[in-house]
């Protein structure tokens, strides 16, 4: 059972190694040396939470249930969006079960917001027994193949006593795994053949493929989780019951009126850094609204876009007043109804 004493220090003492360490996913035989590339994820912070009372705590704040996490779950990892009162995304966050002496959950956020996010959750806290503390002795990682590719079997083996937790991403499996280390351990000695990667190819490949990831992507308070893709990154339940800012999530879910998505786009020619406006409004030729921009890398981003415009040549202005061409597009991970109906 967690206590609060180390919890509240922010340390986390492992227990004893189990084969929860093994992250499944697929592998590639194929793929060449290095297999993996580790990614430092120091845009995201952790919060470790601890006490007796922190499934039924969380159960309440965020999207999805925790009782698949804790409560006798099986899940290593969820996705959720924690949400205001008027049902719009404030943080996103991964929840990782965390088997430790004295925190049983570890909170992912945006870097930037981990001070609110403590916040937001005294709150709510009142006098549940739980324990906050943010952990800045661990580190996060993301591992990802090397070669992208349709992998066939196997698991990632990582060695359990220099893991704190290790978990397939539970977004889609094209973004690979997540990893969680002591800051003095160092992946590349712990996945075997690793190389460490560009934190800037990490948001490429997230681009490309339409994953969401910050405060830039889902703007706190602004951003609504349907329109963020929530249902598609496995982020929500709609049979857990009542957890704040459910009402509007919940019908709009039941009404099927989703009228914009967050979508990779792919631009005709990368702009220079810096140059496309926060929120540029995006067009199409014939000058009908269709979106707003959100962030790229490179010549690939992320957008908001309205889907009756998404098969549409569109476009943005930079902030010098030139035109710069893009498409959305269709991620593969999508559900197959979704991209039928897109591609029609």
């Amino acid at each position: 059972q967690p206590t609060g004493g180390a919890a509240a220090e922010g340390r986390v003492t492992r227990g004893p190694p189990t084969n929860r360490w093994r992250c499944h996913r697929h592998r590639d035989p194929e793929a060449a040396s290095p297999r993996y590339r580790c990614y430092a994820l120091a845009h995201r912070a952790l919060l470790g939470l601890g006490g007796r009372d922190t499934a039924s705590f969380l159960q309440g704040l965020v999207t999805n249930d925790v009782e698949l996490l804790l409560s006798g779950g099986t899940a290593a990892a969820l996705y959720c969006h924690l949400l205001n009162v008027q049902g719009r995304s404030v943080f996103d966050s991964i929840m990782y079960r965390c088997v430790c002496v004295s925190v049983s959950v570890l909170l992912e956020c945006d870097v930037a917001m981990l001070e609110a996010l403590q916040k937001h959750l005294k709150v709510y806290k009142i006098r549940r027994k739980v324990d906050l503390a943010p952990c800045p002795h661990l580190s996060l990682w993301s591992v990802l193949p090397s070669k992208q590719s349709k992998e066939a079997g196997g698991a990632l083996e990582v060695d359990p006593r220099k893991v704190v937790t290790c978990t397939p991403d539970p977004r889609t499996e094209a973004m690979g795994w997540r990893l969680v280390l002591d800051k003095l351990e160092n992946p590349l000695d712990i996945v075997p053949e690793s190389q460490q990667g560009d934190i800037q190819d990490y948001h490429r490949h997230r681009y490309k493929i339409g994953i969401p990831e910050g405060v830039k992507d889902i703007v706190p308070g602004v951003a609504l989780p349907l329109e963020s893709n929530l249902v598609y990154m496995n982020g929500i339940s709609f049979s857990k019951g009542c957890y704040i800012g459910q009402e509007l999530t919940a019908r709009t879910q039941h009404t099927g009126v989703i009228r914009k998505r967050l979508m990779p786009i792919k631009l005709k020619s990368a702009p220079p850094p810096g140059s496309i406006p926060d929120k540029a409004a995006i067009v199409s030729e014939a000058g009908k609204p269709a979106g707003s921009y959100k962030n790229s890398e490179g010549d690939v981003g992320l957008a908001l876009i309205r889907l009756a415009q998404a098969s549409e040549p569109l476009q943005m202005a930079t902030t010098d007043g030139k035109r710069v061409s893009l498409s959305a597009l269709v991620p593969g991970w999508w559900p197959n109804d979704e991209a039928n109906k897109r591609n029609k």
